[in-house]
C-alpha cells in the first residue's frame, strides 16, 4: 500500500468522526423536516458559508482545476466561468435576498410564490423537481467518478483484491472505491441531514486550509522561478490571450498539446465569449434546486443569506487555488516522476493524486487525503441531502401522504437518500471523464435550465405554463441534442459540443417559454402582488407594480437595478483577483501579485460602500409561513 500508518490513522479518524457527527445530531435532525433539510434555520451565516465553500472544494473539481493550472497556467482562471463560478457574486449581490425572502423550504416550493397552485403552477413545480432530480443524479456521478479515480492511485487494486471475494474488471476498481466511500459520506448526512453535513464541513474546511498552506510553502520552496520558467512554454504565467490560445508545449512536455486539442480551448476568444454569454445568463437564473439552492434557504434572515453567498469566494478561492497552484508547479517542473497511466492510457486527470504522492510528506499526505476525501464527501453530502428535500418534500408530502408525521418524512428522506446514490452510481459506471460530466452539467442540462428561470424573475408576464414548456423544452434538448448534432460539429471535441449547442438550447426552450406563457392566460393578480411585495425584484414589472401601489401608495419600488449590476461587475473582477493572486503567490511573480492585490482592494472598497452598507437590515422570522401560505 502507498500509505503510510500515520496518513491511514488520520484518514480513519477523520471518517469516523463524521460518522460520530451524524449519529449525534441525529435526533435534533429528525424534529421536523426544516430542522432536517435547513438545520431548523438557526445555524450562522458564516458556518453555512464555509459550508458552501467546502462543498465546493470536492475532489473532482480539483482535479480538474489543477489539470488545467498545470496546462493552461494563468489562463486557467478564466475556464472555471464554465460552472459559471461567478454565480456566487450575481447570488450576493441581489438574488440570495429574493430567493430568501420567500422563506419557502426548496426551491420547487419556491416555484408555487411564483406561478400559484393552479395547473400551470403545478406543472411548473413538477418540472423543477424533474430537473433538481435529473441535476442531483448528474453531479452524485460527477463526484463519484472522481473520488474513485483519486483513490485508484493511493491504494492499488493489487494490494485490496485478495480481500474482495469477487472479481472486478481494472476499469471498474475506481467505481469500486467510490462505491465504498460514497456509502459512508450516504449515511452521514441521511443521520443528521443538514446539521450534520455543516458541521462535517467546517472540520473539512480546517483541514484543506491547512493543507493548502502547507503545499503551496513546499512548492515555493522546491521550485525556483528560474526553473519554473525553464519547464513552461511562453505565455503560460499570462493570464491575458487574444485570438487562439498560443499556449504551445512542444519540446517541454510535447503531449500536452494532445490535452489541449482534445479540450477543444484552442480558439480560445470564441470559447471565452460563449463561456461568459453562457455565464451571465445561467448566473441571472438564480441558483439551481441543488445544495447551494438549499445553503441559502437555510439563512435566518435575506441580509445573512447575502452575507454567505459573498463570503464564499473570499473564503473559497484563496485557499483552493494556493493548493491548486502548488500542485501544479511540482507536477510540472517533476514531470517524469508522475504516473498519469489509467487503465493503459495517460489522463491528465490524476496529475493531482499523483502529484499528492510525490510530494506530500508523510502526515502531510494523510492530512491532504483526509481533507479532500471530506471535500468529497462534502459536496456528496449536501447534493444527497437536496435529492430527498424535493421528492419528499414536493413530491410525497403533497401529492402522496399529507397527514404524514415527521416521523415517517424523516424516514422517507433516508429511503430516497440510498435510492440517488444508487441510481447516480449506476450512471457513472457508463461516463468516461470528468471533463466530460461537468461540460454536460453546466453547458447542456443548466444551458436548457437558463431562459425559463431568468424570465421567473424579471417578466411578469411569464406563467405557470410557460414556465412548464420552456423547462421541458430545456431538458430534453440537454438530454437529446449532443447525440443528434454529433455529425453536425465534427471538429468540436465531444466534451464541449454542450457548450456549442448553448445557443441553440436557449432558442428552443426561449421559444417555448414565450409561446406557452402566451398561449395561456396570465397568473391571477393576487399571486403576483404578493410575489412582487415581497420579493421586490426589478425588471418588467411594470403592470404588477402599478397595481400594487395602487393598493399601498408608500410601497418602496426597487430601484436598485444599476446598482446591483455596477456590484455584480466590481464583484467579478474581485473573485478574479482572488483566483490570481495565489497562482502569482506560488510562483513568485511579485509584480503581478501586488497589482492584483491593489486591484482587490480598491473592488472590497467600492463593494463596501455599494454593497454591504446597503444590505437589507431586516431580520426575517424562520417560523413565517412561505408566500403560499404552506409549510
Amino acid at each position: 500500500m502507498q500509505l503510510q500508518s500515520i496518513d491511514l490513522s488520520i484518514i480513519a479518524v477523520y471518517l469516523m468522526a463524521i460518522v460520530f457527527i451524524g449519529i449525534y445530531l441525529k435526533r435534533r435532525a429528525a424534529r421536523n423536516l426544516r430542522a432536517y433539510f435547513q438545520g431548523g434555520r438557526e445555524m450562522p451565516w458564516y458556518m453555512l458559508s464555509l459550508s458552501n465553500a467546502s462543498g465546493m472544494f470536492d475532489i473532482s473539481g480539483t482535479m480538474w482545476l489543477v489539470t488545467l493550472c498545470f496546462v493552461y497556467g494563468l489562463k486557467s482562471v478564466w475556464i472555471p466561468w464554465l460552472w459559471p463560478v461567478f454565480n456566487q457574486i450575481f447570488l450576493a449581490a441581489y438574488l440570495s435576498t429574493w430567493l430568501r425572502r420567500s422563506n419557502v423550504l426548496t426551491g420547487a416550493e419556491w416555484i408555487r410564490t411564483r406561478f400559484g397552485n393552479d395547473t400551470g403552477g403545478k406543472l411548473a413545480h413538477m418540472v423543477v423537481v424533474l430537473f433538481a432530480v435529473i441535476s442531483v443524479l448528474g453531479f452524485l456521478a460527477y463526484g463519484f467518478i472522481g473520488v474513485g479515480k483519486f483513490m485508484e492511485i493511493f491504494i492499488p487494486w493489487e494490494v485490496v483484491s485478495p480481500y474482495i471475494p469477487f472479481d472486478v474488471p481494472i476499469e471498474y476498481v475506481p467505481h469500486l472505491y467510490g462505491i465504498f466511500f460514497t456509502s459512508v459520506a450516504t449515511f452521514y448526512v441521511m443521520m443528521g441531514g443538514m446539521m450534520s453535513i455543516v458541521w462535517a464541513d467546517v472540520i473539512q474546511f480546517t483541514i484543506m486550509a491547512i493543507s493548502a498552506v502547507i503545499i503551496a510553502i513546499i512548492a515555493m520552496t522546491a521550485v525556483s522561478p528560474e526553473a519554473l520558467q525553464a519547464a513552461t512554454p511562453d505565455g503560460w504565467a499570462n493570464p491575458f490571450f487574444g485570438w487562439t490560445l498560443d499556449i504551445d508545449w512542444t519540446g517541454i512536455i510535447t503531449e500536452v498539446n494532445t490535452k489541449v486539442v482534445s479540450d477543444g480551448y484552442s480558439l480560445f476568444s470564441i470559447f471565452f465569449m460563449m463561456m461568459l454569454f453562457k455565464g451571465l445568463l445561467l448566473s441571472m437564473a438564480g441558483p439551481a434546486p441543488n445544495y447551494d439552492m438549499q445553503k441559502i434557504l437555510a439563512t435566518r434572515s435575506p441580509r445573512e443569506a447575502a452575507l454567505m453567498s459573498g463570503f464564499v469566494s473570499i473564503v473559497l478561492n484563496p485557499i483552493r487555488y494556493l493548493m491548486i497552484a502548488g500542485f501544479a508547479v511540482l507536477a510540472i517542473v517533476n514531470y517524469q516522476e508522475l504516473d498519469l497511466m489509467t487503465g493503459g492510457r495517460l489522463d491528465f486527470e490524476n496529475i493531482l493524486p499523483s502529484a499528492m504522492l510525490q510530494f506530500a510528506p508523510v502526515g502531510i499526505l494523510g492530512l491532504l487525503l483526509a481533507g479532500l476525501l471530506a471535500a468529497f464527501m462534502s459536496t456528496f453530502a449536501s447534493t444527497v441531502n437536496a435529492a430527498p428535500a424535493y421528492l419528499v418534500n414536493d413530491i410525497y408530502k403533497r401529492y402522496i401522504n399529507p397527514e404524514a408525521s415527521n416521523k415517517r418524512l424523516v424516514r422517507a428522506s433516508y429511503l430516497i437518500s440510498v435510492l440517488v446514490v444508487v441510481v447516480s452510481t449506476i450512471i457513472g459506471l457508463y461516463v468516461e471523464s470528468i471533463n466530460s460530466m461537468l461540460q454536460w452539467l453546466v453547458s447542456g442540462l443548466f444551458g436548457g435550465y437558463a431562459v425559463a428561470n431568468v424570465l421567473k424573475w424579471y417578466w411578469w408576464r411569464l406563467n405557470g405554463m410557460g414556465y412548464f414548456w420552456g423547462m421541458l423544452a430545456g431538458i430534453i434538448g440537454a438530454l437529446l441534442f449532443p447525440t443528434i448534432f454529433a455529425d453536425t460539429f465534427p471538429t468540436v471535441a465531444s466534451d464541449i459540443l454542450p457548450l456549442y449547442l448553448f445557443p441553440l438550447l436557449l432558442l428552443v426552450s426561449g421559444a417555448a417559454c414565450v409561446a406557452g406563457s402566451y398561449w395561456t392566460a396570465a397568473e391571477n393578480d393576487e399571486t403576483l402582488k404578493n410575489f412582487y411585495r415581497t420579493v421586490r425584484p426589478w425588471g418588467f414589472w411594470k403592470p404588477i407594480r402599478e397595481k400594487v401601489i395602487a393598493e399601498n401608495p408608500d410601497f418602496e419600488v426597487n430601484k436598485d437595478f444599476k446598482r446591483d449590476a455596477f456590484n455584480v461587475v466590481i464583484g467579478i473582477i474581485a473573485q478574479t483577483c482572488l483566483v490570481a493572486a495565489p497562482i502569482y503567490l506560488v510562483i513568485r511573480e511579485n509584480s503581478s501579485l501586488i497589482a492584483t492585490i491593489v486591484v482587490f482592494t480598491v473592488c472590497a472598497t467600492i463593494l463596501k460602500k455599494t454593497w454591504y452598507d446597503r444590505l437589507d437590515t431586516a431580520v426575517a422570522d424562520p417560523d413565517a409561513q412561505p408566500l403560499t401560505g404552506e409549510d
